[in-house]
């Protein structure tokens, strides 16, 4: 095997310490900002090639939890093990490389409006690898490939589409054939015909690789289209986690509130609603 090659290839330890269990597994997770208790007791574990939505409100936790999926927080308890590995005691020199197994798809695209979409697409493999002009162009148009991009190496961000931006994040986000996708708001702003597009995509690279794929959203079309489970997250704790059946099914007034749309609060009582905004001045 050449030193190249190797560069992005897993190694040995990491795929036995993720083979057999959770790809992600989440334990009492509990995370705070200042006082205010944002995780509470998470217990979440995810499996190889699962396609995993978490889903909730805003101010439900999603974006923290995703945040310490990708080792970008500390827990103030509890652990996130990641292909085995508790990430919080790893190094950053460890942490980086078992980045390198991860990919993200950002949810505006977080292109470099200065760099060509195929640019933007190799960046990984230039940052992370000793590879060859050449070979990180062919890595690149495979993976354009991939994704519906054939042909648009050349453009500046600013010349594609909303759809197609999101494509190409995608392509730098598989370049190096992560074992785990995470997917930020994957549909968010598109129009229903290329967000449905991109839930095929998501299908589509979940059963030509074999990766683990986590996706946040709020896009409930979305989530029940890809999904072979769904968590979610209300104020900061778990209120279900199963099949898109078994959520639809819930009798928690949360999840109910959620699949429906409801205003949380629609309901309240007129005369405690009365002494809030006095402050209990008669």
């Amino acid at each position: 095997m050449s030193q190249a090659t190797s560069q992005i290839l897993p190694d040995a330890d990491e795929t036995a310490a993720g083979a057999g269990g959770p790809v992600i597994e989440v334990s009492h997770l509990n995370t705070h900002y200042g006082d205010r208790h944002v995780l509470k007791d998470l217990n979440l574990g995810i499996q190889p090639g699962e396609i995993m939505v978490i889903m909730g409100g805003s101010g439900s936790g999603k974006s923290t939890l995703l945040n310490h999926l990708l080792g970008l927080l500390h827990p103030t308890s509890g652990t996130v093990r990641i292909l085995g590995r508790d990430i919080s005691k790893l190094s950053q020199v460890e942490l980086t490389k078992l980045r390198c197994k991860m990919g993200v798809a950002f949810q505006g695209g977080a292109l470099f409006s200065s760099m060509t979409v195929g640019e933007n697409i190799m960046l990984p493999l230039r940052e992370h690898t000793k590879l060859d002009e050449q070979t990180m162009r062919i890595m690149a148009r495979m993976k354009m490939e991939v994704v519906n991009l054939a042909g648009f190496e050349d453009l500046m961000p600013a010349e594609l589409s909303g759809g197609m931006v999101k494509r190409a994040a995608f392509a730098r986000a598989i370049i190096m054939d992560p074992k785990i996708l995470f997917c930020d708001e994957p549909s968010a702003g598109l129009d229903p015909v290329v967000a449905s597009a991109i839930d095929q995509l998501i299908l589509n690279l979940r059963d030509a690789f074999g990766m683990t794929i986590v996706v946040v959203t709020h896009e409930l079309e979305s989530a029940f289209t890809i999904a072979d489970r769904i968590c979610v997250l209300d104020q900061g704790e778990i209120r279900i986690v199963g099949t898109p059946e078994e959520v639809r099914a819930s009798e928690d007034a949360r999840v109910q509130d959620l699949l429906n749309r409801r205003p949380e609060g629609q309901e309240q009582d007129p005369d405690a609603y009365l002494q809030r905004l006095t402050g209990g001045i008669h």
